[in-house]
């Protein structure tokens, strides 16, 4: 009886709100930005740094315990003293910059004590090897913001947390150029500096998008960007999509509400639930859905037919399974069946795939499964098979 109550009172310190919770964590931190875009540099240029902020949010000293980059061409320094409740350290990224042209993303990554998890940092850009016109390495534009891309991956997000970062937009005009958002969504913000842009030049657009329980899996944050008080649809030519190797034939679906001849800019994460702060003998005792198969076939169908597919499970764990979402990469996917499971039961997730609309031939779908499991907080599934 002692542990069940344990367990309950644990969950219900999960499950509060942002402030309470930080208010009642020891050891918690948070950062200024996880992500830095230098934005298109040259190579002759020389090293470029940056600089990332830890605050110490909880009621005890911290120490950043070290800080390790991705490959030697990045050096880091690091605040060795405690952090006080309330203060503020530092990590500082110097990327050298002499590889010669080529687009980078580095990561440094922080061990702090006390909190198991690290945090890791990216440094991004474009090293050049000599100087383009703004219009051409901007080769978008709202206006005479000039962007590289209408949609910003931010990456995972976990409850009770903000997500930062920072992309760099440019004025292609050659006036002083006023930035302004409106329509802006639920749990984004967007800042520019300088702002106004001067003409023929570069500036910082940073986000923060903070986590919230009404939103699970992948998320669309959307803002219209009004330049210099007027709003203005996207022109120019969108970036050719990489693709990964062996994902030729997985299906998904463009955003509808970004492109060109649209008047919006748009940023994604995904929201998973957040067990940093409960013990690993707690963890032990919640839920853990086992899955007798990842993927799903539906063998061959006529283009347009409709069937329903099912994902079997066994809640291998000590408390109930639940499922806060299911992702798909398009809207052929609907789910039809997806409730809770006792312990030690078998479940199952029903979805009903709509055919209409996909390209004949051999066709993938990823689906990604948002659970309270901390061992399986986000599971993969897939539907294949062909389109006749």
């Amino acid at each position: 009886m002692k542990k069940t109550i344990s367990i309950l009172a644990a969950l219900t310190v999960l499950f509060l709100s942002t402030a309470v919770a930080f208010a009642q964590n020891d050891y918690s931190v948070s950062l200024d930005k996880n992500v830095h875009d230098f934005g298109d540099i040259l190579t002759d240029q020389g090293p470029v740094s940056c600089t990332f902020t830890f605050t110490n949010t909880g009621s005890k000293p911290i120490l950043l315990l070290s800080v390790v980059a991705s490959c030697g061409c990045t050096d880091v320094e690091w605040t060795r003293e405690p952090i006080q409740p309330g203060k503020t350290g530092k990590v500082d990224a110097t990327f050298d910059n002499n590889d010669g042209p080529y687009p980078f993303d580095k990561t440094v990554t922080v061990y702090v004590s006390e909190i198991k998890r690290p945090y890791v940092l990216h440094l991004r850009g474009t090293a050049h090897e000599n100087a383009k016109p703004l219009k051409e390495t901007y080769s978008l534009k709202i206006g005479n913001m000039g962007v590289k891309t209408l949609e910003n991956k931010v990456g995972n997000l976990s409850q009770r947390e903000v997500k930062s970062g920072n992309i760099v937009i440019a004025n292609v005009g050659i006036t002083p150029m006023k930035v302004e958002f409106e329509d802006v969504s639920e749990g984004l913000t967007l800042s520019v500096f300088p702002n106004p842009v001067p003409a023929k030049s570069v500036a910082n657009l940073t986000y923060n998008i903070e986590a919230s329980r009404q939103r699970w899996g992948k998320n669309w944050y959307y803002a219209t960007p009004v330049i210099d008080g007027r709003r203005y649809k996207a022109t120019g030519k969108l970036p050719a999509k990489e693709k990964e190797e062996g994902t030729e034939n997985f299906y998904s679906e463009p955003n509808p509400r970004v492109g060109i001849g649209k008047g919006e800019i748009a940023f994604w994460a995904v929201t998973k639930e957040n067990f940093s702060s409960l013990p690993t003998d707690y963890k032990n005792d919640m839920a853990n859905p086992t899955f007798t198969k990842s993927t799903v076939s539906f063998g061959k169908l006529a283009s347009g037919a409709k069937t329903t597919l099912t994902f079997e499970y066994t809640n291998k764990g000590k408390m109930d399974s639940e499922f806060f979402k299911l992702d798909a990469d398009c809207s052929n996917v609907k789910v039809k069946e997806m409730e809770k499971c006792a312990p030690g039961k078998k479940g199952r997730i029903v979805v009903e795939l709509d055919t209409k609309g996909m390209p004949k031939g051999e066709n993938i779908i990823a689906l990604n499964l948002f659970t309270n499991s901390p061992f399986r907080p986000v599971i993969s599934l897939q539907i294949a098979g062909t389109i006749q």
